[in-house]
Parts: structure tokens; C-alpha cells; sequence
């Protein structure tokens, strides 16, 4: 065995832990800032000038890398985001948020029975990752590599495998509803960022692990609006009521119009609902649950479990009020709730999202 040897370079280590340490810094200042680069940027000399960011990092070099590998461009001499940056800020989620599901001892990827369930058909696909090898087709990958490398220097990777569909692949179809209320920022405690966090984290798992599931995303504060996964990182909370029946009716709506068989509806709030749609206005009461508003909206939850729709209810808040509401929502749409505090919000949507993606058709 021959082994190749080469000097250590000390200083390159350091220039790749400050890079990685300046990132983690980067991203969470553009979750604050709605996505503003230039902030961001200013925010981060702020933090240096006040004695809080050692003067050893070099801003002005980490800016550079940053153009450099494409994550940031400037546009009229103002910097901003390209796709291949908003893609980092999803992977570095998702990244984030599976090792601390790895550190909870979480497996991947539980299903509630084993085996893929249903019978091969014979049409093939390429490999995608989560498949179950079982469902391989050996004749196929086989003679994929050979086309590739030829008979002496067959070596099989992973894009010569192929798979059968079957009978029983089910898809999923998420929406995921962000409370931007006041109350997500309110009293200085920031609940909104680890809930972006979570929506983007879940987009970059859905669209490169189960690339034939759905997700959508809408946000709601006095009425709920659907936004598209490339503006999550600009989503703010505001001076906003609670219209919960709004947002459920959007999802279900959104849902409806998909074909996908699994549906479901997860929620992130901090709040009880204190707003409904009445008469072509908006009807607004933050005090204790008002009758009205709870009864429109529970009959919201009723229509979804009617359309085989779950709710899932993960309140970043311990408020009574919003655990009572809570409880009568989960009670008649026969869903599920979490208490899950800000700092753990991801592993308790990650652990549900993977567990509950995927259902064997009968």
C-alpha cells in the first residue's frame, strides 16, 4: 500500500474554521433580516466594532469568498443573494436540524410496517436516495455500468442503479402554515426565526430526498397567504392578529387541488386564534378565546378531517390559553399537537415529518 504524505497547513485549517463560523453567523442574521445581504454585512462589522466578533476574523475576506463561490452577487453595487446561496441557507438548515435528531437518537426514516408493501411493476427508474433496495433491478444496474466502464473496468455507482416502481409508492403533500403575529416577536423573544429555519430546512429535505412530494407554505397573521419557498428567508412577523380558520381554510384549499394521496397540515404558533373573516371584514379579539372566533375556526379543523386532512399543531408558547384552544382543535380534527420550544422546533417537526411522510395503500 502506497501512502501519499503532505505538509499540514495550520493556516489554511484556520481560514476554513473561521469561514464556517462566519457562515453560521451570516445565516442567521439573514433570518433576521429578512434575507437583506447589506445588513447582514453591516450587522457583522457592528458585532466586530463592539468587541463581540474577534478582531481576527477578516469580514472583508469572508465577503470576497462569499462572491467568489457564487452564494452572494452584486446587483447595481448591492449585494445579494443568488439561488445558490438561498440553496446553502436551506442545506445548512436541514444540516443543523438533523444533528440534533441524530443526537436525540432519532433513526431515519421509521415507517409503521417493513418492507416496501406493494408488488414490482416492470417499468424502471433511476435510483433516488431513500429508496428501498429491495426494489433494485440487478439486470438493469448491471448493464448500466457496463455501458459506462466496459467489461475490464466494470464499477458500479450509484447512477447506474435503477429501481421498480410499485403498487403501493406513496407521495406526501405538506403545507406548512408559519404564524407571523405579533406575538412571534413579541417582548424581545424571537420565535419567527427558528420558525423560517424549520420551513427551509423542510423544503431542501423534501425537494432533494422525496423529490415527488409537495410542500407548500403560507403564512397568517390577520388573514394567511400563500408565499413561495425562495421568499421564506423574507417572511417577518408583524403587527398581526392570529386568523387560524384563514389559514386552514388556505391549506385545505391548496390541498384539495393536489393529487397526492397523504395530505397534511402542519402549523407553527405561539397563539390562540384571535381573528376570523366576518362579513367582508376582518373580526379581531386578543382577549382570553372568543366564542366566535373558536367556533370558526374548529369548524375549519372539522372540514380538513372530513377531507382526510391531519393538522399538526406545534406551539412554541406554553400560554393556557393557546394549550386549551389547542387541545379542542387536535380533539376534532383528531390530529396531533406538540409543545416544542423555539430552540427545539426542528426535531419535533422532523422527527413527525419523516415518521408520518408515507402510508401503504390498501
Amino acid at each position: 500500500m502506497r501512502i501519499a504524505y503532505f505538509e499540514w497547513d495550520e493556516n489554511l485549517l484556520q481560514r476554513l474554521l473561521q469561514f464556517k463560523t462566519l457562515m453560521n453567523l451570516f445565516n442567521y442574521l439573514l433570518f433576521r433580516t429578512g434575507g437583506e445581504v447589506k445588513r447582514a454585512f453591516r450587522w457583522m462589522e457592528e458585532l466586530q466594532a463592539q468587541g463581540i466578533l474577534s478582531e481576527d476574523f477578516d469580514l472583508n475576506a469572508f465577503k470576497e469568498q462569499l462572491e467568489k463561490e457564487g452564494l452572494v452577487e452584486r446587483v447595481s453595487g448591492v449585494p445579494k443573494l443568488t439561488p445558490k446561496g438561498r440553496k446553502r441557507i436551506r442545506q445548512d438548515s436541514l444540516n443543523e436540524i438533523f444533528t440534533s435528531l441524530k443526537k436525540s437518537g432519532s433513526g431515519n426514516h421509521p415507517m409503521p410496517a417493513t418492507g416496501i408493501g406493494g408488488e414490482k411493476l416492470p417499468e424502471t427508474r433511476p435510483y433516488q436516495f431513500g429508496d428501498e433496495p429491495t426494489i433494485i433491478d440487478f439486470n438493469r444496474s448491471i448493464h448500466n455500468a457496463l455501458l459506462r466502464k466496459g467489461l475490464e473496468q466494470i464499477q458500479m455507482n450509484q447512477e447506474d442503479l435503477e429501481v421498480h416502481d410499485t403498487e403501493h409508492m406513496a407521495t406526501c403533500a405538506t403545507v406548512l402554515l408559519l404564524d407571523v403575529s405579533h406575538s412571534m416577536i413579541l417582548y424581545g423573544e424571537d420565535r419567527i426565526t427558528p420558525a423560517k429555519q424549520v420551513a427551509m430546512a423542510l423544503a431542501e429535505l423534501i425537494q432533494t430526498q422525496y423529490p415527488k412530494d409537495d410542500l407548500h407554505v403560507a403564512i397568517f397573521g390577520d388573514d394567511a397567504v400563500e408565499v413561495r419557498v425562495k421568499d421564506i428567508l423574507k417572511v417577518q412577523a408583524g403587527p398581526f392578529y392570529t386568523n387560524t380558520a384563514a389559514a386552514l381554510r388556505l391549506a385545505r384549499q391548496i390541498l384539495e387541488r393536489d393529487r397526492g394521496i397523504n395530505k397534511q397540515i402542519f402549523i407553527i404558533t405561539d397563539g390562540k386564534c384571535s381573528a376570523i373573516h366576518e362579513g367582508g371584514r376582518i373580526y379581531r379579539n386578543a382577549w382570553g378565546l372568543d366564542p366566535k372566533i373558536v367556533n370558526k375556526t374548529l369548524r375549519e379543523a372539522s372540514l380538513c378531517r372530513k377531507k382526510k386532512i391531519p393538522i399538526t399543531t406545534f406551539m412554541v408558547a406554553e400560554d393556557p390559553y393557546l394549550v386549551k384552544f389547542v387541545e379542542r382543535l387536535t380533539k376534532v380534527n383528531q390530529g396531533r399537537a406538540y409543545y416544542a420550544p423555539a430552540g427545539t422546533l426542528g426535531s419535533y417537526l422532523f422527527v413527525d415529518y419523516i415518521r408520518n411522510r408515507r402510508k401503504h395503500l390498501h
